[in-house]
């Protein structure tokens, strides 16, 4: 039973690793006034009837802090890019000299920041969630386990065990909103 009990304990983990990975994604998609190719990460392209991820049509870098530069590998591809950009509401325009395509990143104003610090916020909350499901299906494998003749003690040990991983993994997830909150509201 206590391999039961520690294979349970690992896969919550690692799940809740996977889901501070993803909110590692979304934080990096949220633009704290400095260019990064992140910003166009899911914007996809219509490519010869496909939709295409951005980063396999054009090269994506940063030309200086505050612009992205978009250089397709096929010229005709300047319009689709430019359609995509504006079709998924990034909150840039592009800008097309028929060559290059690049995205010049306003500074953010205070009210901007706010909102960003709100959206960061929220995806810290999302991630929460997602840890605290995956405690509540942990427990209750460990529930299904004592009605199979686990010991209550070894079943609250197992809680326990299973709430201190759940613990450091919200802690994780508190530091990171703090690190990006901070990373906005510098100037």
């Amino acid at each position: 039973m206590t391999e039961a009990l520690d294979k349970i304990i690992d896969e919550t983990g690692s799940h809740m690793r996977k889901a501070i990975g993803h909110l590692e994604t979304e934080l990096s998609k949220i633009r704290a006034g400095k260019a990064t190719p992140a910003i166009v990460d899911g914007i996809h392209v219509e490519y010869y009837g496909n939709p295409t991820p951005l980063n396999q049509v054009a090269n994506v870098t940063v030309a200086d802090a505050r612009t992205l530069a978009i250089q397709p590998w096929e010229k005709q591809m300047l319009g689709a890019i430019e359609k995509a950009i504006i079709a998924s509401n990034i909150g840039l325009n592009p800008q097309n000299d028929g060559n290059i395509i690049r995205l010049f990143l306003p500074p953010l104003t205070e009210e901007r920041r706010k909102e960003l610090v709100k959206r960061v916020n929220g995806e810290g909350e999302h991630a929460k969630v997602a840890i605290r499901n995956i405690r509540r299906d942990a427990i209750e494998h460990v529930k299904k386990l004592q009605k199979d003749g686990l010991s209550e003690d070894a079943a609250k040990d197992a809680e326990g065990r299973i709430q201190g991983v759940t613990d450091r993994h919200i802690e994780l997830v508190d530091q990171h909103c703090r690190d990006k909150d901070k990373e906005i509201m510098t100037i």
